[in-house]
């Protein structure tokens, strides 16, 4: 028989769990070796049951903890005898992961003899070796060129840890160092928060927390489903399309058909275009991941995001989509293509059910990955571009934000400083500004994308790999706002022509002093623009937000 749970232990207990993976969230951020963990914090935590119900999350990134209840099933199928101590590590998209860069820690949580909870971190690497570096290869048609697969392991055995299997995942990387620290950040974060929950279970006692947990959970699906209940009833369709997949494939299409009866709703991306040779295919935990994104962008921001808010959902998916990728398939750009895609083709659908809380599109992902020698130090390096935040999308609420990111990680992905990055890269930041006219015009202005022009300080030629989308279709607009303007990235290197930089690329040389002139997209606007106030008009003028004649200049 479970313990009774009045409203206040229950309440005690949820902050408890909220605190402990905010906690973890701190020790990564302050233990990670790499620029990509602890500048931009592309990582996310959250803790598990042994039923791969998602029970408690930090706020980082949305596309890494709608996947990682899929990632628990996989361990949970996999390992039968786990015991005190042991630490599980995988990667691979076709055993519960998204992509091979996302590494994912799990560590169990006892009480007593009775293994009730995982603590998870998913931390994207720098690397994972495969046919280039940065861990994107456009050039891939198999997921052997994209990196090491992992599937689910034992990386310590009851407290002791497998330095042979360290050993071997170090060799197959470009940058072991900064490897080997992120892990150990993900091993003390995950072994952190199991601590804390143990605590927990020392001071209520398991049955207490147990008890709790399904009342938060019940609770939260009471919650999303009073919200899901006040919107119209019906079929409503939407679709959203990718550039291309860098193989000579445009305009490839996620359809996404939405059923809302009662407090229910259901998913189906069935129509979706057929998969690709490329890596812009998703797995089937980043799928997932996508659609449990799009509905908690639509129900109240205070109802927590766990498996009990997700409960009134439905996915219909068929493998052998752009969507569900078969076995074998390349999926590394997955996170961000077609995650952001799925997203918008749902809103879109439900605009017209729930008009009030669909925003505008969201910008889409243009990464660019350099490896090159830096002079100052002789070693060799590879950054991320994670400056130039693309802008956020208009909602009924206001003006989208500005450089905040795509829609996969609604502001979790951070640019971290620019002067820390000169500092510990051969760049130079030459500009870096809003770029004025970028969000999509409306009732409510799209969030602005920046212009950053980015300098190379090596002396000898680096190599540049892209991997993104986006130069074609901008953000959408919504409910009668327009588009936000698309990407636009060019290469200037002296006596070369200037070159626009395609979304898929791989080994591009740069050469020493050369320019990369970034122009990252806006948010879509919402609502019709013949609606946007004459005082919000002057305001963006004012602040030189939108594109003013040469002859209106002062």
């Amino acid at each position: 028989m479970s313990a009774k749970i009045d409203p206040i232990t229950r309440s005690v207990v949820q902050h408890r769990l909220s605190s402990i993976v905010k906690e973890m969230g701190e020790a990564m951020l302050r233990t990670s070796y790499s620029q990509i963990l602890n500048s931009s914090r592309d990582f996310s935590l959250a803790i598990c049951d042994t039923e791969a119900r998602l029970i408690a999350q930090a706020d980082h990134l949305p596309v890494h903890v709608g996947a990682l209840p899929w990632a628990t099933i996989a361990v949970e199928e996999r390992f039968k005898d786990v015991k005190p101590g042991d630490v599980i590590l995988l990667n691979d998209p076709y055993h519960g992961g998204s992509h091979l860069p996302d590494l994912t820690v799990f560590v169990p949580v006892f009480s007593g003899d009775r293994r009730l909870l995982w603590t998870i971190v998913r931390a994207h690497q720098s690397d994972i070796g495969g046919g280039t570096h940065g861990a994107y290869n456009p050039a891939a048609t198999e997921i052997f060129q994209e990196g090491l697969r992992i599937p689910p392991i034992k990386l310590h055995e009851a407290g002791k840890p497998r330095d042979d299997l360290l050993d071997m995942l170090a060799l197959n990387v470009r940058n072991p160092r900064e490897f080997r620290g992120d892990l150990a950040a993900m091993l003390g974060a995950a072994q952190l928060g199991e601590r804390r929950v143990s605590k927990l279970f020392n001071e209520f006692g398991a049955p207490v927390v147990e008890a709790a947990v399904e009342s938060i959970l019940d609770a939260t699906e009471q919650q999303t489903r009073a919200v899901v209940s006040t919107w119209k009833d019906g079929v409503f369709h939407g679709e959203a399309f990718l550039d291309d997949d860098g193989h000579g494939r445009s305009d490839i299409r996620i359809a996404a058909k939405v059923t809302k009866k009662g407090s229910d709703i259901e998913v189906d991306l069935s129509e979706s275009d057929p998969q690709s040779t490329s890596f812009v295919n998703s797995s089937h935990a980043n799928m997932q991941a996508a659609v449990a994104m799009a509905f908690a962008y639509l129900i109240d921001a205070e109802i927590p995001k766990n498996t009990g808010a997700l409960r009134p959902l439905k996915v219909i998916a068929k493998q052998g989509t752009i969507v569900w990728a078969d076995p074998g398939r390349p999926v590394t750009l997955c996170t961000s293509h077609p995650s952001n895609e799925i997203v918008e083709a749902i809103v879109k659908a439900m605009s017209a059910s729930c008009p009030e809380r669909a925003m505008a599109g969201w910008s889409r992902r243009f990464r660019i990955a350099i490896q090159g020698e830096d002079p100052r130090t002789g070693k060799n390096f590879i950054w991320h571009l994670f400056q130039a935040r693309p802008g956020g999308g208009a909602s009924s609420g206001g003006d989208g934000w500005s450089s905040i990111g795509e829609w996969h990680s609604v502001g979790g992905l951070k640019f971290g400083s620019i002067e820390v990055a000169e500092t510990r890269f051969p760049l130079h930041f030459r500009q870096h500004e809003f770029r004025d006219g970028s969000g999509g015009d409306g009732q409510f202005r799209g969030g602005l994308g920046v212009s950053l022009d980015l300098v190379l300080e090596t002396e000898k030629p680096a190599r540049g790999n892209t991997a993104g989308d986006g130069a074609r279709h901008g953000p959408c607009g919504m409910l009668g706002g327009e588009d936000g303007k698309p990407h636009h990235y060019r290469l200037l290197s002296e006596g070369r022509e200037p070159r626009v930089l395609r979304t898929k690329e791989v080994g591009i040389e740069l050469r020493p002093g050369d320019c990369l002139e970034i122009r990252s997209s806006g948010g879509g606007g919402w609502g019709p623009p013949s609606k946007r106030s004459a005082e919000a008009r002057q305001r963006d003028r004012e602040q030189g937000l939108v594109d003013v004649p040469a002859e209106q200049r002062s």
